[in-house]
């Protein structure tokens, strides 16, 4: 059994910063790409940024400049720091990662999703 949980949501004023954490847990054998998204209130949940495993990384143009995704191999956990966060921001913020893990000794590949965090930004 696989698990993300994710941490680091919360309330804050425009132009403050929030940092992000998503660890992974389980019976994991190896992950490819970390990466992390956001749905607003009725919109359609959307790529923020990803990061494989070779340390390279993509980001949504909206938060370019903005926010940085990091991973920590050695504790298969994701960080996303949210830095000038705008009111646009507001959003659920899930992780995501695509991963080979064991099952009955044989390795399976999945793609797992945390249960999200909010972000809130005021004005």
């Amino acid at each position: 059994q696989v698990q993300l949980v994710e941490s680091g949501g919360g309330l804050v004023q425009a132009g403050g910063s929030l940092r992000l954490s998503c660890a992974a847990s389980g019976s994991i054998f190896s992950i490819n790409t970390m990466g992390w998204y956001r749905q607003a209130p009725g919109k359609q949940r959307e790529l923020v940024a990803t990061i494989p495993g070779d340390g390279s990384t993509n980001y949504a143009d909206s938060v370019k400049g903005r926010f940085t995704i990091s991973r920590d191999n050695a504790k298969n956990t994701v960080y996303l720091q949210m830095n000038s966060l705008k009111p646009e921001d507001t959003a659920v913020y899930y992780c995501k990662a695509d991963l080979w893990h064991t099952i009955h000794s044989s390795q399976r590949f999945g793609e797992f999703w945390g249960q999200g965090t909010q972000v809130t930004v005021s004005a």
